[in-house]
């Protein structure tokens, strides 16, 4: 079967190779490849700049749905025919208190899929039986592609973080992490005013077909200036920061409130300089996030069933894996808001 190969480190470094159709073994289930979207952290591994454990060569991809087409020994929860989606640690240790306490997603020996074991962008996937998730009748292949990103969302804005009703939120970026964020914000009660820039022009069209109005275009307006009047001077409650730009980060600990909350959601994939003291200063609770875990899974599927948050509209791009390098483009230059990869 055709897939998109990650063949050895270094810059670049992929195409699409012929692998060998994978079999289930014992616990894990076959699953064919409905749709699977290009994330950033697929654009790191392209630039060789990201820091989770890669190896290659390895099928990339790790936010997909499908439907199980072959299921291994043990399997009895599901069967062939299951509409799923499923989350990214292959493996772990079971051992450590990260797996114990339930943050596997933290655990020094995760493996994931796309990095570490073959991923999604091919025609056939396996994973875990313990890693699945059913994706609901109502949620079609495309929208339930973005299953994962949204689950991050909900992990670093909802389960690490804290929005109550009436908040003020500032999210930093609107790629698709961003819009989504802004739509989990928004379903918890919360203001929102998304930041983003001269290249995000189709992006700030889509938030507002989403319903948001407060959009702010930090290279032709005083952000700054627009949220202490927004406001009345205290500064925002909440910042999401998902655009993974150091100015951004810089520029949210400048504008939100003493004792507030900023959530670091978006990678930056290089070290940069930051002025840390504002956070001695303001006494803001920090919280980076990095995966998912199952109560973000379960949460996500339940907003996704009930429409309250759209993933559909992100996807402005459906391609063939064959023109991975067509997407990759799009979303690297932001022609794209989300690219999702179809099997042939």
């Amino acid at each position: 079967m055709k897939a998109l190969v990650k063949y050895a480190r270094g810059e670049g470094n992929m195409e699409i190779r012929e692998v060998p159709e994978p079999s289930p073994d014992a616990n894990q289930v076959k699953i064919e490849v409905k749709g699977a979207g290009i994330c950033g952290s697929d654009l790191h591994i392209y630039h060789d700049e990201i820091d989770i454990p890669i190896r290659t060569p390895v099928v990339v991809g790790h936010e997909f749905c499908g439907v199980i087409v072959e299921v291994g020994s043990g399997v009895s929860d599901w069967h062939v025919g299951d509409r799923v989606t499923g989350e990214t640690a292959f493996s772990v240790c079971e051992r450590c208190e990260y797996c114990r306490t339930g943050n596997y997603n933290l655990c020094t020996e995760r493996k994931g899929i796309g990095f570490w074991f073959n991923g999604a962008f091919t025609k056939y996937v396996v994973i875990p039986d313990k890693r699945l998730h059913r994706l609901p009748d109502n949620v079609d292949f495309v929208s339930g592609a973005l299953c994962e990103p949204l689950s991050v969302v909900i992990h670093g804005a909802i389960e690490l973080s804290r929005i109550d009703p009436g908040d003020t939120v500032l999210v930093s970026g609107m790629g698709a992490i961003g819009l989504l964020a802004a739509q989990v914000a928004r379903s918890e009660g919360a203001r929102v005013i998304i930041s983003g820039t001269s290249q995000d022009a189709k992006r700030f069209d889509l938030a507002r077909s989403l319903g948001f109005e407060e959009c702010v275009n930090v290279e032709q307006e005083d952000l700054t200036g627009i949220l202490e009047t927004a406001t009345r001077g205290r500064g925002v409650d909440v910042v999401l920061e998902c655009s993974g730009a150091p100015e951004a980060a810089r520029v949210g600990l400048e504008v939100i409130k003493k004792q507030g909350v900023y959530a670091q959601i978006g990678l930056f994939g290089m070290p940069f300089e930051i002025n840390f003291e504002k956070i001695a200063y303001k006494e803001l609770r920090v919280s980076g996030c990095f995966s998912q875990r199952w109560t973000a899974w379960e949460r996500s599927l339940k907003l996704l069933e009930r429409g309250v948050v759209k993933t559909r509209p992100l996807v402005t791009d459906i391609l063939p894996i064959e023109r991975w390098e067509e997407g990759y483009r799009k979303f690297e230059t932001k022609e794209s808001t989300k690219v999702v990869l179809i099997p042939q």
